[in-house]
């Protein structure tokens, strides 16, 4: 099976491994931009003279752009092809990266902007060539586009302030444009290569058509689904290391470096899917497996805090392995490309909307009850709808 059969690609042979690592580079665009900012928010508030309320703006718009700009993002990819769609995300990307970096607020927001629009539309062409270029292997591939994306977000969250200490924070900043540079460079010709591969008119007999009932459905589920994952991601990323300072009684050197693990961890989860996909286990296994692995975290801080180490491991590697999971299914069950780029939109764009919610209403709960107790039940309860709704989705097609 080294070369490509019908419409797909494999993964094993020359052309699917050049156009995977094309797709895993663009996929080191797609968080690294947005996580190599918290670490020195506190140079870039005295630098531009922010408030802090101003420089949380900085790291909340991009979450905000990608539940506002999802659906101009999959008409986008629909009327320009995934392939260019790509190449204008890495561009966005870019171009967002040094605007954010020219050293004034207006284009501080602007380039948050900017990249946070490219990111959106990264987000919705990349699931659109894994479904239509590796179908047979879309959980392997998904796998390794969710690690990818974890291994980017951990660079610029590690390497951001030394370079920070000896560049300057806009230097350090700026300089993380090279991954958006690199990934263009590869990009550009396997995305012709991959236009060209699928130009002329679609195969006979598979024209575009409403969706059906059970397709519906699992639009319905997954986007309860993801939901509850993106909701709970961003309120944890934003919170845990205060929760965990707060049960604990650690400073917050020590908290930051306890929360570590949860970015950390995702990298192992996104490859566990694939693993037990490829093994004897039913996606709904699977899809318990990472469920139970989240709902550990808001579980045990409640119950056992002392075994917080566990909690942050599993639940880490379920926030990746769970991703994993809802766009391997939209991959894999959506009937056709196009369902699949109009399924990854509606569970995005409702998803991300939740996600840009949950930090603020957790830190509502806490302040008016006092204590972590209600928000971690909150978060609870989301991941709860998260596993009954992922749990349903994962059913076996019938025919």
């Amino acid at each position: 099976m080294g070369a490509p059969s019908g419409p797909h690609l494999d993964a094993r042979g020359g052309a699917g491994w050049f156009a995977l690592a094309a797709l895993l580079l663009v996929a080191l665009n797609l968080r690294a931009p947005i996580t190599s900012l918290p670490p020195v928010v506190d140079d870039v508030a005295a630098g531009l003279g922010l408030s802090s309320a101003g420089a949380g703006l900085l790291t909340s718009v991009p979450v905000l752009c990608f539940a506002l700009f999802t659906p101009a993002a999959a008409a986008t990819t629909a009327r320009l092809g995934p392939e260019r769609a790509i190449a204008l995300a890495l561009l966005g990307v870019l171009a967002g990266t040094l605007l954010r970096s020219a050293g004034s607020v207006p284009t501080a927001l602007a380039g948050t902007a900017v990249l946070g629009i490219g990111i959106t539309i990264g987000n919705l062409a990349v699931p659109v060539v894994i479904a239509r270029d590796f179908r047979r292997r879309a959980a392997a591939v998904t796998g390794a586009y969710t690690a990818t994306m974890n291994v980017g977000s951990t660079l610029t969250t590690m390497l951001t302030v030394p370079l920070a200490v000896t560049f300057g924070w806009q230097w350090a900043l700026a300089g993380w444009g090279v991954l958006a540079v690199v990934a263009l460079g590869v990009w550009v010709p396997t995305g012709r290569a991959l236009a060209a591969r699928h130009a002329g008119p679609p195969p006979s007999g598979t024209p575009e058509t409403a969706p059906g009932t059970s397709q519906r459905r699992l639009v319905v589920l997954l986007t309860l689904a993801f939901a509850g994952q993106a909701f709970s991601y961003y309120a944890a990323t934003a919170w845990l290391p205060t929760i965990l300072a707060d049960r604990l009684g650690i400073d917050a050197a020590a908290a930051g470096e306890a929360a570590a693990p949860f970015q950390l961890a995702a990298v192992a989860g996104a490859f566990l899917v694939p693993l037990g996909l490829a093994g004897r286990l039913s996606a709904r296994t699977v899809a318990a497996g990472m469920s139970a692995m989240w709902l550990s975290l808001p579980a045990g801080l409640l119950l056992a805090p002392d075994a917080w180490w566990v909690w942050v491991l599993l639940a880490g590697a379920a926030q990746g392995g769970n991703f994993t999971v809802i766009f391997t299914l939209v991959a894999q069950r959506s009937p056709s490309v196009g369902a699949a780029r109009r399924a990854s939109a509606v569970v995005q764009t409702a998803g991300y909307a939740c996600a840009a919610t949950g930090p603020a209403v957790l830190g509502a709960v806490h302040e008016a009850t006092g204590t972590w107790t209600a928000p971690l039940g909150v978060m609870a309860g989301l991941l709860a709808m998260m596993t009954v709704t992922v749990w349903a989705a994962a059913e076996r097609t019938r025919r």
